[in-house]
Parts: structure tokens; C-alpha cells; sequence
């Protein structure tokens, strides 16, 4: 997840007296510790204290429920015609009529699909890019999953049209008006990419009922921000002469937009559009939870019933979703780069202009007709699918038995060592002592105003009831990120000081990076149970992606001209790594830790499902409740965390970046 960090504001200029005020800061926070038992009010924020926050959001979402229902139930009919559609096209049959004489038609072959994909692979990235896409579709019909995949997909299909288009209307708004962009749109960007899924289920829940549409919205809220951050980078980059000339050559202001300035951005906002895509489909997996059914239903069911068969299947199934989603989206993001797709004519009729095209629609149209009289290519046979869940159960059962003593040893030395020293520590952290130290930090790094927004936000989580769950939250967070950069900085450091050790990283975590967070969760169960170590090791496999990838770019990035004056000034292998590379790679590490931090928050929120006892566990216990109120307000904490960790650091990034010039 990218938050835009607005760094407007000028850093406080550096006082020679920092280091006495942090020593006197610390010294302040110490005493107020130890004297805590005298002053109770200032460590534990009393209960009779607490605003009524949850009250009064709870009262808010009644009124609504009870004065917008109509609004909001039509607009689920509305939305559910096309959804409908989709899905009878892809996972369900069309019913015209009712009763025994009703006509039904069938939904699209599977067999066709599976072409269609390999020749929109074929299309866009070649017969490599095919044989993975249609693999992959083929993987899931082999496999027993094809229905629930296609009951994803067809809420994909309706949901990733709605968030670029909004998304691209949204961003042209921003970058037209720059103040809309900053006092209205970036903050609220920020708030959708902070508060976790579960958050947004519990409005849709309560608004627009238990249905795929409510799914279906909360995806496409989800998921918009990609796009819209997209389009206005997009936009801020296309050269001032490009408009120029538009305008030379007579456009109007509409005419620029539109056939000038929207396609020369055309590359970027393909990129927005394959980060909608990958978010669409892991909240489409969260989603099942409000009756989205699919793969993410599958899943739920088999963690529920501890079927870890069931389960990986499941889980692996929407890893091979994914990667043809992401594969095809990547290529034809490539493919707007060269504006040109090989084997497409520019002129002649439409079958030779678009052959591939016309081959898939002519391939599903006979398959299709197919399935009438041949039943295999209606549905997948089952004499051909195939189960690995007893394998799987096996294997899982073969390591509880060969290597319990080990596993337990691991999981025990980690609890005490590890977490409970860690989590003693946060929870006994005074909130007025966090809220002053924070927002010191704050002051140093980029002034008063950025000073008085880390402070309210810390402030929030004390004065709503939620200090303990919050300090849960942070120790689960701040260790599983630090685990992963204490990982993933080395292997980034190595992969860019070797070429071939970059060849073999670079895949494994692309692949890290396209696996919805519910495939981190599945194997770590079987092997150390439910808690917070399982939720620990999770979310160290989810969050190490940035830190490999920021550090390997940011150290090859180091212009090689400065490296090369560094040799010809005598340094040594060793001091042109420390005191030249590191320190101009420094800003972009420090970026891939702070989007470390920001995935481990929103991996541990997902962890609640694993018993642990956090911010997440609120918001989840409030979604089986349908507790408005609670959920978010304890969603708004979570976001909180997330942006005042964002700019912490975004801040600690452009100080650093400004003493490199």
C-alpha cells in the first residue's frame, strides 16, 4: 500500500540543542512512568474520560439505516443488474421465466475461457504470457475451483470498470484543483489505504445488506485510490510542451484532456490500473465475509472447519487468479508503453485488425453452443479434476508429528523472549508520554503543524477507550517490521551486489507480491496454531517485499559516476559503501521501511481472524455484530497508526534527502 505524503511544509530547522531535549523528553517520560502509581490519570487514560465517540458514530449509521435505506437499497438493485449479468455469464446459468417452463441458458465454457486467456496472453506478452495466463485458468478447472473463481472474477469484471473510471475522473478533479487535492482528496486517500477491510464491510453491511453488491461496492471503494493516485502522477508528468503544442494546434481545453494529455499518461495509468486489480481481488476475498461468495467463501469455510486441505487448495487457486490478473495487467501495461500489439493489423476488416480478439469471442461462442449437447464443455468433468487436500493434511500431519518438539520450541521461545517482553513494555507505555514523544519527533522533523497532527492522532486512540488495544497493535506491528527489515534490507543489499542473486529475488517476491494476504495465513496456521506468533510470522512474509525491492533499487540507483569519483579518490570497496552508496541510497530505504510498517499494519489487522487481540479483533468482533460504532472507531485508530507512521517517516525521508541536495 503507497500513501502520498504531503511534505509541503518546511522541516523545522535543527536546534544544536536536539540531543539535551530528547535526553530531558526521555528522562520526563521515565519519571511519569515510575511515578504512575501516584499520577494513574496520565499513564492509563481513565475510563470516565472516554468521549462516547462509538456512541455517537453508532447513533449516526441508525439514522442513516433508518432515513437512507430506500437510497441504498436501490442503489444495490440498480448495480445488481450488471452484476447479475456477469455473474450468470461466468459462474451461474441465465434463467428467463420461472417455474418448469423457464428457459435457461448456459454461462460461458469453461474450455473457452481457458482459450480466451491464453490468446489474450498470446495478445499482449507473446506465448510465454500465454501458456502462464491460460495455465492458470486451466489450473483452477483441473483443480475443482472453477465456479468459486468465476464467482470472484465476475465481481472483479463489474467492480474494476467502476474504480477506474471514478478513479480517472476523481484525479483529473485533484490535479485540476490543487487545493481540492490537497485539503479534500489526498487526505481521504489516505484514510481509504489506513483503515483496514474489515472497516469497510460493517457500513456496506448495515447499509446495503448481506449480497454480493455489498461486496462489491466495498471493492470498489477499496480499491480506488490506485487509480486516482495514478492519474494525477500521470498528469504531473506529461511535458509542458506536449500541452503546449495542443494548444498551438487549436485544441480546446476538453480536446487537450482527453486526446492529448490523458493518452501521453497513458503508461502510468495502466500501472494504477494493475494496482486496482490486485486490490480488487484481495478485498473481493475479505469480502466473502458479507456474501461475496467465490474463492475468499472457500477459504473461510475450510479455516473455520481447520480443513488445511481445503484450504491451501483454495487459497492456491486464487494465487493463480492472481497471477494471470497481474501477468496480463503488467503486459498490457508494456503494451500501451509501445503503443502497438504484435500481430494486430492497422487497417483491413475487424478479424484481421483484432485476430486474437476475434478468435476468443468466435472460440467461447462455439464452446459455448457446445455445452448443450456435450456436457464437458458446460462444466468441468470431474473425471479429470483433481485434489491435493489429503496430500496436504498429510504433510501437515507428518510435521506435527516428526517435528512438534521443534515447531513448539520456536513458538515458546518467541512468546517469552520475544513478544510478552515487547508487548509488556507497549502497554505499559503512559499515553501522555507516547503522545508528547511523538509529536516531539514530529516537531524536529517537519515543524509545528506536522507536531499537532501526530498529536491529535495519538491523542484519538487514548481519548476513544482504545489505548491498550492500540499499544497491541503497535508492539504486533513494530516487531513483525522490524523482523522483516532486519530480513529484507540484507537480501536487498546482496540482490544489488549481484546480478544473479537479483534474478533469483526478483521472482520470489513478485510472487510474494501478488499473493492475497489470506495465502500467508493458511500455512502458518497448520505448522504454529492461532496467536500472535502465527500472526508474527505472517505478517513478517507479507511486509518483506518493500524492504527487499526499496533497498535493491535504492542502493543500484547511486548514479555510477559518483562511485566511480569515490575509486578515483582512493576509497576503499568498504568506504565507498558506507560513506557514498548507503548514504545516497539512504531516502529510498527508508521509504520501503516505512511501506514495511504500513503492510504490516494492514496484515496484522487481517491476522484478527487467528485469535489475536488487537485493534483487528475489535473490528472483527464489531463486524460479527454489526456494531457500526465500534468498528469504526476502532478502524479510524488503525489509520491513525498508519499515517502518522507515514509521515514520521515521510518527513524523516525529505530531511534526509534535502542534506543530499
Amino acid at each position: 500500500m503507497t500513501i502520498a505524503t504531503d511534505l509541503s511544509a518546511a522541516p523545522a530547522r535543527p536546534l544544536p540543542f536536539w540531543p539535551a531535549v530528547w535526553a530531558v523528553a526521555l528522562a520526563a517520560v521515565l519519571a511519569l512512568t515510575l511515578l504512575g502509581d501516584r499520577f494513574p490519570a496520565l499513564v492509563d487514560y481513565p475510563a470516565a474520560a472516554v468521549i462516547p465517540v462509538t456512541d455517537w458514530v453508532s447513533a449516526i449509521m441508525a439514522w442513516l439505516k433508518a432515513n437512507i435505506t430506500w437510497l441504498t437499497r436501490s442503489i444495490t438493485a440498480i448495480l445488481g443488474v450488471p452484476l447479475d449479468f456477469a455473474l450468470s455469464l461466468l459462474a451461474k446459468n441465465f434463467k428467463i421465466g420461472a417455474g418448469p417452463e423457464a428457459i435457461v441458458l448456459p454461462r460461458l465454457s469453461w474450455v473457452g475461457i481457458v482459450v480466451a486467456a491464453f490468446l489474450a496472453g498470446r495478445a499482449f506478452g507473446g506465448w510465454k504470457l500465454g501458456a502462464v495466463v491460460g495455465g492458470c485458468f486451466l489450473y483452477i478447472a483441473l483443480f475443482g475451483k472453477w465456479t468459486s473463481a468465476m464467482l470472484t472474477l465476475g465481481l472483479i469484471s463489474i467492480a474494476v470498470p467502476f474504480c477506474i473510471v471514478t478513479g480517472l475522473l476523481i484525479g483529473i478533479w485533484a490535479w485540476r484543483k490543487p487545493w481540492a487535492e490537497k485539503l479534500i482528496v489526498s487526505p481521504s486517500l489516505d484514510l481509504m489505504q489506513t483503515i483496514p477491510t474489515f472497516a469497510y464491510l460493517i457500513p456496506m453491511l448495515i447499509l446495503f445488506g448481506n449480497s454480493p453488491v455489498s461486496a462489491m461496492i466495498a471493492t470498489a471503494i477499496f480499491a480506488m485510490p490506485p487509480m486516482v493516485r495514478a492519474t494525477m502522477l500521470g498528469l504531473s508528468r506529461v511535458p509542458s510542451e506536449i500541452g503546449d503544442f495542443s494548444e498551438m494546434a487549436g485544441c480546446t481545453a476538453r480536446q487537450k484532456l482527453w486526446r492529448v494529455l490523458l493518452p501521453s499518461a497513458r503508461p502510468t495509468l495502466m500501472v494504477g490500473v494493475n494496482q486496482v486489480i490486485m486490490l480488487a481481488l484481495n478485498m473481493v476475498i475479505i469480502a466473502s465475509m458479507i456474501g461475496a461468495g467465490g474463492l475468499g467463501y472457500d477459504v473461510l469455510l475450510a479455516l473455520r472447519a481447520l480443513k488445511v486441505g481445503e484450504a491451501m487448495e483454495a487459497g492456491l487457486a486464487i494465487v493463480a487468479l492472481a497471477i494471470a490478473l497481474d501477468r496480463l495487467s503488467q503486459a498490457m501495461a508494456r503494451r500501451q508503453a509501445r503503443g502497438h500489439v504484435h500481430g494486430e493489423m492497422e487497417d483491413g476488416p475487424f478479424w484481421r485488425r483484432y485476430p486474437n480478439l476475434s478468435l476468443a469471442v468466435t472460440v467461447l461462442a462455439a464452446t459455448t453452443v457446445a455445452g448443450l449437447f456435450i456436457p464437458a464443455f458446460a462444466d468441468v468433468p470431474k473425471a479429470i479434476t483433481m485434489t491435493t487436500a489429503p496430500a496436504w493434511k498429510a504433510g501437515v500431519s507428518w510435521i506435527t508429528i516428526n517435528l512438534f518438539d521443534v515447531i513448539e520450541t520456536v513458538r515458546v521461545a518467541l512468546i517469552l523472549y520475544v513478544l510478552n517482553p515487547v508487548r509488556a513494555f507497549c502497554e505499559g507505555f503512559p499515553w501522555l508520554g507516547a503522545v508528547f514523544l511523538l509529536g516531539l519527533a514530529a516537531f524536529q522533523l517537519g515543524g509545528a503543524r506536522l507536531a499537532i497532527l501526530v498529536a491529535a492522532l495519538t491523542a484519538y486512540c487514548a481519548v476513544t477507550g482504545l489505548w491498550e488495544k492500540t499499544m497491541a497493535t503497535v508492539y504486533l506491528v513494530g516487531v513483525s517490521a522490524f523482523i522483516a527489515c532486519l530480513i529484507g534490507i540484507p537480501i536487498g543489499l546482496w540482490a544489488s551486489r549481484s546480478d544473479r542473486v537479483e534474478k533469483i529475488v526478483t521472482p520470489i517476491i513478485d510472487t510474494l507480491q501478488v499473493l492475497p494476504s489470506f495465502c500467508f495465513i493458511i500455512p502458518v496456521v497448520m505448522l504454529f496454531r492461532v496467536g500472535d506468533v502465527t500472526a508474527m510470522i505472517a505478517t513478517v512474509a507479507f511486509a518483506v517485499v518493500p524492504a527487499i525491492r526499496y533497498t535493491n533499487h535504492g542502493l543500484r540507483q547511486v548514479p555510477p559516476a559518483l562511485m566511480e569519483a569515490a575509486v578515483v579518490s582512493g576509497c576503499t570497496k568498504r568506504q565507498t559503501f558506507f560513506r557514498v552508496q548507503l548514504p545516497l541510497a539512504l531516502p529510498e530505504i527508508m521509504l520501503g521501511i516505512n511501506q514495511t510498517i504500513l503492510m504490516a499494519l494492514a496484515m496484522i489487522i487481517i491476522c484478527a481472524m487467528i485469535g489475536t487481540r488487537d485493534l483487528g479483533q475489535e473490528v472483527f468482533i464489531a463486524l460479527s455484530k454489526a456494531d457500526a460504532g465500534r468498528g469504526i472507531v476502532a478502524g479510524l485508530a488503525i489509520a491513525f497508526i498508519g499515517i502518522i507512521a507515514d509521515r514520521l517517516f515521510g518527513a524523516w525521508t525529505a530531511k534526509a534527502r534535502g542534506k543530499l541536495g
